[in-house]
């Protein structure tokens, strides 16, 4: 399959992102840092993404990233289909409004369990699950049963609140991980239930910003800030050393926005950090790679250059000619994906004793809320 709207060499993680048009100057408004707290910035992220509401398949097609999205949906649908299995278990972390529930009930999984600290971003995903969103108004209702819950993942320990669902075969979380990382007990607990809920053998699969990549254009840029036409970072004053201590690795926090999709505080995650706290929870590495590494790795693979033309990220080759810009293309390049699995003996008669609660129609009452370090 011919790539459109980057260079052949481009589609890698080695080689830097493609020029891109200026960027857009970053607002004044400091609102997401004067306010350091923990708790007060989880629940900032969590209202920015519960008021971002479902929005229609033309809403869609007319965003100005509608072609990353395309091409993020790609990535995702590739480590599903890579690592997912026909009666798989799922633990979805900040499953947001359910957009990957297509993705699982095309990999004919056999339970599902979303959780996100958005109680719209929930309610959002009830209604996709029900079928009543109007997205795709000819969707068939999915075959897999589900559970949701609304509470903090980084806070909450879930093993105890999903102590009759547990084990799962695989556990996922996109583009949200790095929420974990603005304190050290923050990231801890986030690894920590997704140990404690996976069966030995069980796969963790993520998407997260590329830390590396993005301390790289910090030092690049002129001042603090930097990005193009549809996205920005800005650091705080704090970083004006551009220099990151190893002995503090947490709470590294910036502020992100992305055209039509993110405007939020993040932190950085450094990956080789991450590695090594996954480690203390019996989390192995299996592999990460950049978002451009990751393109150029299964575009090669018939099945999966097939699904992009399907998507459309890079134009479906026939009627629609348009394609992943070049400000999109380095949007992409500030993410990486990861798969981690836990250490032990795969046991094939996985979930004989479950008790599953999960229900074919969810109603409002059925959503679990939960609070605190339940």
């Amino acid at each position: 399959m011919k790539r459109r709207g980057y260079d052949e060499e481009d589609a890698s993680a080695s080689v830097g992102p493609p020029q891109s048009r200026p960027r857009l100057n970053p607002p004044g408004d400091s609102s997401f840092l004067e306010d350091g707290s923990t708790e007060n910035l989880a629940r900032k992220v969590a209202d920015h993404y519960s008021k971002r509401t479902n929005q229609t398949l033309e809403e869609r097609e007319a965003s100005p990233i509608i072609h990353l999205k395309k091409l993020n949906n790609w990535i995702k649908s590739v480590l599903i289909q890579l690592y997912a299995r026909r009666g798989d278990a799922v633990l979805d972390l900040a499953c947001g409004k359910g957009g990957d529930l297509i993705k699982w009930d095309k990999a004919k999984v056999g339970y599902y369990v979303g959780v996100d600290i958005a109680e719209g971003s929930i309610e959002d995903c009830r209604t996709r699950y029900n079928g009543d969103a109007d997205q795709n108004p000819r969707r068939k209702r999915f075959t897999f049963p589900a559970r949701l819950i609304c509470g903090d993942c980084y806070e909450v320990h879930l093993d105890k609140v999903l102590e009759d669902d547990a084990p799962f075969d695989i556990c996922s979380c996109q583009f949200a991980l790095h929420y974990s990382w603005s304190t050290e007990a923050r990231a801890r607990r986030a690894l920590a239930n997704v140990s404690a809920l996976l069966r030995p053998g069980g796969t963790f699969i993520g998407t997260m910003p590329d830390a590396n990549v993005i301390i790289k254009k910090l030092r690049e840029a002129e001042g603090l800030s930097f990005g193009n036409s549809v996205y920005w970072i800005c650091f705080d004053e704090e970083y004006a050393q551009k220099r990151f201590k190893s002995s503090s690795p947490y709470g590294i926090k910036y502020k992100f926005h992305l055209e039509d999709a993110v405007d939020c505080p993040e932190w950085i995650v450094p990956f080789h950090v991450f590695k090594s706290l996954a480690e203390e929870y019996d989390l192995e590495l299996v592999f990460v790679k950049n978002s451009h590494e990751f393109v150029a790795e299964y575009l090669k693979k018939p099945e999966f250059a097939e699904l992009m033309r399907r998507l459309g990220a890079l134009g479906d080759g026939n009627l629609d000619h348009s394609t992943l810009s070049q400000d999109e293309w380095e949007v992409a390049y500030l993410y990486l994906s990861f798969v981690l699995r836990k250490r032990g003996q795969l046991d094939n008669n996985r979930r004989s004793s479950r008790v599953n609660k999960g229900q074919m129609q969810i109603s409002k009452d059925d959503i679990l809320y939960i609070e605190g370090g339940m």
